[in-house]
């Protein structure tokens, strides 16, 4: 009896933007943070200072590069004294991750100043960071009525509309923000990302192009389109992409783990595990990287090992259902059925539309002389997906070998046959069994 074996399952992780202010401890977010308490407190002459240090490190800093802008509109008087107070205290609220309550602030700023477009950017990232995503939209959309010419706030929309799925109007939004600046790298790499979750692997590998010609030292860019190289079925091309984005930040780990898919892919096993254990090392508890060095493990009948690196995957993620039927394949394959088979139920029970554990777990029932399970199983797995030619084909064998039931069993080898996998028929009628 044999192991029906599905296509080969890594995990890749795509790099998703985030939007707003982020609480970094490095030097010019050290500043920027400074910057934006002397806000609260009213002394922006101190804030401005802090505001141009974290410039002089970071020159790509948009939030103080937007703080700056709201400092000069004080003291020109476009705007009260009180709202970029107000302001600032939203601000160092967002910093903390505190959303809510930077919310509330930018509400009552808005209130004295209800056509200062940075306002609704601000409040509008903060309901993004809550998943908020029709209030963001709306926000930012205000913003662009007031402003239709800042091309930060067509990017900010697009990255709304991208984790509402609307990839259409994401791009459509980062499209604008090239438009007015065609040199934003990032709008390029966003762009790109929305391209690749339409399957339109070419144009994300352009748009990340135009992002390195216009930054080479953007690892982002060289990883994601590391990945939509790898999803066009050019490894090399990513391999060197991965490469390339370790290189530039020898911490990037998902980097590691998505360089030793691909090295996997192209059957460079030892290659690929050294990479799943870079990962590993860096960050310890990376439950792809110990998936996917199992699924190495496992290819190089390494089934102890893989086994090893399956339960700590399972161990991070207790619902990691890929795992389990994994490790249940490695249990079987080591002849270990009754674990086999108690791998198998668990990922059945995590999805139970999972119609290969089912036909997996067929086959450890068999292995048991439990024939009445495994139909029971290769049924499922048929219901689950009709399409599963290893399902017929097994269950076949059961028909054939094991309950003398020619009839059945001849019916599904042709179904096999009709799928794609006619060795069985074949064989069958050549010996007269099925006609």
């Amino acid at each position: 009896m044999k192991i029906p074996r599905r296509v080969s399952v890594w995990v890749l992780l795509v790099l998703f933007l985030t939007v707003g202010l982020t609480f970094c401890q490095n030097t010019a977010e050290q500043s920027f943070n400074k910057g934006a308490q002397y806000g609260t407190e009213g002394k922006f002459k101190e804030a401005k200072e802090e505001f141009e240090k974290a410039l002089k490190v970071d020159p790509s800093y948009e939030s103080a590069k937007r703080f700056l802008i709201l400092i000069e509109d004080v003291n020109e008087k476009k705007i009260q004294t009180n709202t970029a107070v107000t302001f600032f205290k939203g601000a160092t609220y967002a910093l903390k991750g505190q959303w809510a309550e930077a919310i509330a602030e930018y509400n009552k700023a808005i209130e004295i100043e209800p056509r200062y477009a940075m306002l609704y950017i601000s409040r509008g990232n903060a309901y993004a960071h809550k998943g908020q995503y029709d209030q963001a939209i709306s926000d930012f959309t205000k913003a662009i009525e007031i402003n239709p010419r800042d091309a930060e706030v067509y990017y900010d929309r697009g990255i709304a509309f991208h984790l509402r799925g609307q990839n259409d109007q994401a791009i459509s939004d980062f499209a604008k923000a090239i438009e007015i600046n065609p040199r934003d790298a990032e709008a390029y790499v966003s762009r790109g990302l929305n391209y690749f979750q339409q399957d339109q692997y070419d144009q994300a590998i352009s748009d990340c192009s135009k992002a390195i010609e216009i930054n080479p030292r953007y690892a982002e860019a060289y990883y994601n389109r590391g990945i939509a190289y790898h999803f066009s079925g050019r490894n090399v091309q990513a391999i060197f992409d991965y490469s390339t984005a370790i290189k530039i930040g020898p911490g990037y780990v998902e980097a590691y783990n998505n360089r030793g898919v691909a090295h996997q892919e192209i059957g460079q096993m030892d290659n690929a595990i050294l990479d799943y254990t870079k990962a590993i090392e860096i960050r310890p508890r990376y439950a792809e990287a110990y998936y996917n060095r199992g699924r190495a493990y496992t290819i190089r009948a390494y089934y102890k090992k893989a086994i090893l690196d399956y339960s700590k995957a399972i161990e991070i993620r207790p619902r990691y259902a890929e795992a389990y039927y994994n490790r249940g394949r490695a249990h079987y394959f080591k002849g270990q059925f009754d674990q086999a088979i108690s791998d198998f139920t668990k990922a059945i029970e995590i999805n139970p539309r999972d119609a290969e554990a089912y036909s997996n777990r067929g086959n450890a029932y068999v292995h048991k002389d439990q024939y009445g399970q495994a139909i029971t199983d290769f049924n499922k797995a048929i219901e689950v997906n009709p399409k599963l030619a290893m399902a017929y084909i097994d269950r076949g064998l059961v028909y054939m070998a094991q309950l003398g039931n020619k009839k059945k069993a001849c019916s599904d080898w042709k179904r096999a046959c009709e799928l794609g996998e006619c060795h069985y028929y074949t064989i069958a009628k050549r010996k007269g069994e099925c006609e």
